[in-house]
């Protein structure tokens, strides 16, 4: 293993941010030729699985899969002191994620058990993992990250108990509470970090007053809401329910916003993506609760969580620990930047065209071009950060 590889597979963000980006690339592109061809009247050749499935699950839990391997494998050891986890677990890590990728894209001619052992394998091994490191400070809220993992799992099993046969209809369950559970993460993530970030750039600056405050009653709401919305639909509850804690859930996460100051950092895009991903969490709840109540389009409120708030908080996160933890200044590069602004155009775009049937052929296009050259851009970007050697100019937060 010659001397970049070695780095690439000694750090997990290196190797699992790299990865998220390549096949938040490939799996879009490949979804836009589809979309493209079936326009065209002309068959997608040598797609042996459903398209449509196929895209709904990667969105889910192919792409933030990667995101959650590497911000965990690096966060977790900060947190505790443990020793991070060495090239070869790493290198497994990514060869399971990766074999789970493949098992569902091939999905129409492996069998199900076999896509099913392949694609459950990653997520367990790295809750293992983490929970090693994280019993030598077992904090609760460090481990609850392990029960949101369980979430996130127990999701997917949903789909694939459904596509063995062995339940009915428990797949699009399934996919949508997966959804939810990464955004459950990322209410509980965003809200630690977001504060947390701004505050310390501000301190950076000078700055010793009007920091991020933060409510108690908005956190507990902030945080239980997205948890017990995920719950209700893993428990098939009635709607009525999931929408009022959808709803619960999104004026919770706007509350906690307003009190983190989003204006003084909107010339800074590394603090201001995390903001505006958090923003679109808040909205893409509020929206999904009032789908299920009737008013709106579920599809729409979905897509805007997706993309917006998990799409967006990943890209904000993975750049910025990216940059961090290799010894480089905490600024986004300007193509960084412009990914961070193309991945809330997606966002919006997707939104409308969902929600304006008129809009809908040429959004879903321009929604997934807008995506596909935010990771082109984020990529290309940090290529030397993810195969080079650090660069020493501060330290990571």
């Amino acid at each position: 293993m010659n001397a970049a590889a070695r780095r690439l597979f000694g750090e997990g963000f290196r190797a699992f941010f790299l990865a998220a980006g390549l096949f938040a690339i490939a799996s879009l592109g490949l979804w836009e030729v589809w979309l493209v061809l079936t326009a065209l009247g002309r068959p997608a050749p040598g797609w042996p699985s459903d398209p449509v499935t196929w895209h709904a699950h990667e969105m889910v839990f192919g792409y933030p899969a990667a995101a959650l391997g590497g911000f965990f494998l690096t966060a977790v050891p900060n947190w505790t002191g443990a020793r991070a986890a060495r090239h070869g677990f790493i290198a497994t890590a990514i060869g399971l994620w990766l074999a789970g990728r493949v098992a569902v894209a091939l999905s129409g001619t492996v069998s199900p058990g076999w896509v099913a052992l392949a694609d459950l394998a990653f997520v367990p091994l790295l809750a293992a993992k983490i929970a090693t490191q994280l019993i030598r400070r077992p904090k609760p809220q460090n481990l609850m990250f392990l029960a949101l993992l369980a979430l996130i799992w127990g999701s997917n099993l949903l789909i694939h108990l459904d596509w063995l046969g062995l339940t009915g209809g428990t797949a699009e369950r399934g996919l949508r509470a997966g959804l939810l559970a990464h955004a459950t993460l990322i209410a509980v993530l965003g809200g630690r970090i977001v504060p947390a970030f701004t505050r310390n750039a501000l301190h950076r600056a000078g700055h010793d007053g009007d920091l991020p405050v933060s409510s108690r009653p908005a956190e507990v709401a902030g945080i239980a809401g997205p948890i017990l919305l995920t719950l209700s639909l893993l428990a098939a509850a009635p709607a009525a329910l999931s929408a009022a804690l959808a709803l619960i859930a999104g004026a919770a996460q706007i509350w906690r916003l307003a009190g983190w100051r989003s204006r003084r950092i909107l010339g800074q895009p590394i603090l201001w993506s995390l903001h505006a991903a958090f923003a679109m969490l808040g909205l893409g709840y509020l929206a999904l609760g009032l789908s299920m109540a009737g008013l709106g389009s579920a599809t729409a409120a979905l897509h805007l969580l997706g993309i917006g708030a998990v799409g967006g908080m990943t890209i904000a996160v993975m750049s910025r620990a990216t940059l961090g933890h290799t010894g480089r200044p905490l600024r986004a590069p300007r193509p960084v930047a412009i990914a961070y602004g193309l991945v809330l155009l997606a966002a919006g775009v997707r939104f409308a065209a969902s929600a304006v049937p008129a809009l809908h052929d040429a959004g879903v296009l321009i929604a997934g071009a807008a995506w596909t050259l935010a990771f082109v851009l984020y990529t290309i970007a940090l290529w030397p950060a993810f195969w080079g050697p650090r660069a020493d100019a501060q330290p990571a937060e």
